[in-house]
């Protein structure tokens, strides 16, 4: 057995070439400073929030310029230049919500009060109970007002025409459910420790929580068409075309929506002519739909699906292991869990969730029998066979142990062009180095790899104000073959969670980004496969312009922006 001290001088000796940044600890000083302050400024939109932000960032940008960029290294550098783009992204992130709290604050005119009874009580004043009282009933009274006129029609408007965009309510609604939370702190702090506040305010504080309910409700009902109890539709909240261009920009993506969409359908059609190809190899002919159907009806028996997501996992370590194509610490292949998804959250994520953990989506017994087979379709073992090595090592997983451990300051910059762009890569690259056995297995492999173009299309589509949701499930099932109630779960999770507007884009064009860089350093003997995934995975979370920056030592200048044409 290798000593422990050779060992260890084994795996330190490819970061000694790496310099580390001037700037780690001014980085991890940022984060712990904007994350303590997002823990006392809690409520959206909220203006002692903007001002306290606004004169953190602008204090921070003074801090960055009395910094000898000169003088650094590459290193030091790629984190000035990182940090500065940052802080001008999180500027523009309080710019757009100013414009959009001005969209729907005719839907919510009480909402200054919430928000200045609680930073009151987080500025730790004095409370007058009586006053709370009275102001919590003009509350109550106040929004009572705005739910009679909503469902008599004549609720406030945001455009001056009649009309409220439902993306423009629903954002709204949403801001209602916060407020009503945050009223309840506020009063739990106080109810019970003041027995006079509790003697003037029970009474008001119930109405005013009721009122908030009713009206959160009523909003729903009357402009977004959803009734209690009725699931969510999917509305979305497209960003349009100048704040999309922004977001590629800050993303160091030097590309127009329209450039990455023509990509999109440039490799949906190269996966429609691949799985054409092996539905011949299948004896299917061209009809690669009956070769998808037939892939779909290949699922394991109900409770067998762990030993299948297990086996996989060991065969995707095993494969790049061999091929020494990426190193794999021994804890990082011990520490992995699974654990299975509820029906109810499989509704919203049909497929599999990763990283130290992975997430299993597969039928459970509360499940209607329709929705049992459609769980089963969905996971069945050659589609899984693509997604748990996406979802664990060399995907998920393995970024989050390595980046846990190196540059962990480099975390603020987490982008997905980076996190979901290099598991993406993975599945290229074991694709290219015939991971893939048999037919059926490229069928699965393809359908995800049609899924992340499609994704492109139908997620800057709908930002552009090109496509509505339900064309989006439309293009799912008709293109990728989909199921359809897979699809619509898809299209909701992008559009009514929390991903960012760029997210969904951020798989395919990534991986394009470190497939373009494997070609220019690893196929050109600059570098090895494993020399080049580990220095990606040590170096941290960043856009992968900067990654190429990096990887080349070529040190980025003070006015940096983004200028690599990656896919001509």
């Amino acid at each position: 057995m290798m000593p422990i001290l050779i060992l260890l001088a084994a795996v330190a000796a490819p970061l000694q070439a790496q310099r580390a940044s001037e700037l780690r600890d001014t980085i991890a000083l940022f984060s712990a400073d904007r994350a303590g302050l997002n823990r006392r400024f809690t409520v959206p939109y909220s203006p002692p929030r903007q001002e306290r932000l606004r004169a953190f960032y602008a204090d921070w940008q003074r801090r960055l310029a009395a910094i000898q960029f000169d003088r650094l290294s590459t290193e030091g550098r790629i984190d000035w230049v990182l940090l500065d783009n940052r802080i001008r992204r999180l500027q523009d992130q309080l710019d757009r919500e100013t414009r959009l709290f001005a969209e729907m604050n005719p839907l919510v005119p009480f909402a200054a009060t919430i928000m200045s009874l609680e930073e009151s009580r987080r500025r730790m004043e004095t409370i007058n109970p009586s006053l709370a009282a009275r102001t919590l009933a003009d509350l109550a009274a106040r929004v009572d007002s705005l739910s009679r006129a909503a469902r008599g029609g004549r609720g406030a408007t945001t455009n001056g025409h009649g009309e409220v965009p439902r993306s423009v309510a629903l954002r709204a609604a949403e801001l209602v459910d916060e407020l009503q939370r945050t009223l309840q702190g506020w009063n739990r702090f106080y109810d019970g420790y003041d027995p006079v506040f509790s003697w003037w305010a029970a009474d008001p504080h119930r109405r005013a929580a009721d009122a908030l309910r009713r009206y959160g409700r009523t909003l729903r009902e009357t402009h977004i068409g959803q009734r209690e109890g009725d699931e969510e539709p999917i509305v979305g909240d497209p960003l349009g075309p100048e704040a999309l261009r922004a977001d590629l920009a800050f993303e160091m993506i030097p590309y127009t929506a329209e450039e990455l969409i023509a990509l999109a359908e440039r490799e949906l059609a190269w996966c429609e002519a691949e799985m054409r190809r092996a539905a011949r190899d299948m004896g299917l002919g061209d009809d690669w739909r009956a070769a998808l159907e037939r892939v779909k009806q290949t699922s394991v028996e109900p409770g067998r699906q762990p030993d299948l997501i297990r086996d996989l996992a060991r065969e995707a370590v095993q494969f790049v292991t061999s091929r020494d194509l990426v190193t794999v610490p021994p804890l990082a292949d011990e520490i992995w869990r699974m654990e299975m998804m509820t029906a109810a959250q499989q509704r919203v994520s049909p497929f599999f969730l990763g990283g130290e953990v992975i997430r299993v989506s597969y039928p459970t017994d509360s499940m209607s029998h329709d929705d049992k087979l459609m769980s089963m379709r969905g996971n069945n073992p050659h589609f899984s066979r693509a997604t748990v090595q996406h979802e664990l090592i060399p995907g998920h997983h393995l970024q989050g142990f390595m980046t846990q451990r190196y540059n962990p300051h480099r975390a603020e910059f987490e982008t997905p062009f980076w996190g979901e762009g290099w598991a993406l890569y993975w599945e290229m690259l074991l694709w290219d180095l015939g991971f893939p056995r048999t037919p059926e297995d490229r069928i699965g492999m393809l359908f995800w790899r049609s899924h992340r173009a499609a994704r492109i299309i139908f997620s800057l589509r709908f930002h552009l104000g090109q496509m509505t949701p339900q064309e989006a499930i439309e293009l799912l099932v008709n293109r990728v073959g989909h199921e359809r109630a897979n699809a619509t779960a898809e299209v909701r999770r992008s559009f009514n969670g929390t991903y960012s507007p760029l997210y969904q884009a951020a798989y395919m064009v990534g991986g394009l980004q470190f497939r373009a860089l494997h070609r220019e350093l690893v196929q050109s003997r600059r570098m090895s496969n494993r020399e080049f995934h580990d220095t990606i995975l040590r170096g941290g979370r960043m856009p992968v312009e900067m990654v190429r920056a990096r990887l080349l030592n070529q040190a980025p200048d003070r006015g940096f922006r983004a200028r690599w044409r990656f896919l001509d």
